[in-house]
C-alpha cells in the first residue's frame, strides 16, 4: 500500500508541475496577445490616419488637375486667337 501511495504521491507532484508549466506558458501567451493587439490598434489608428490623408490629397490633386485644364484651355485659346490676329 505504501508503495501505491508513493506511486499515487509522484503522479500527482507531476500532473503539478504540469499544471504549473502550463499555467505559465497561458501568462505568456497572454502577455503576447496583449501586446499584438496593442500593435493591432496602433495599426488600425494609423491606417486611418494615412486612408484621410490619401482621402484630402485625392481631393486637392483633383483640384489642381481641374485648375490645369483651366489654364490649359485658356492657353489654347490665347494661342488660336494670336494666330488669328
Amino acid at each position: 500500500l505504501s508503495g501505491n501511495e508513493a506511486a499515487l504521491r509522484g503522479h500527482h507532484a507531476a500532473l503539478r508541475e504540469g499544471l504549473a508549466e502550463l499555467c505559465a506558458r497561458r501568462e505568456e501567451l497572454s502577455g503576447r496577445i496583449r501586446a499584438e493587439e496593442a500593435e493591432r490598434g496602433r495599426l488600425q489608428a494609423r491606417i486611418a490616419a494615412l486612408s484621410r490623408r490619401l482621402s484630402d490629397t485625392s481631393e486637392s490633386l483633383a483640384g489642381l488637375r481641374s485648375a490645369r485644364a483651366h489654364i490649359d484651355r485658356t492657353i489654347a485659346e490665347m494661342d488660336t486667337a494670336s494666330g488669328q490676329v
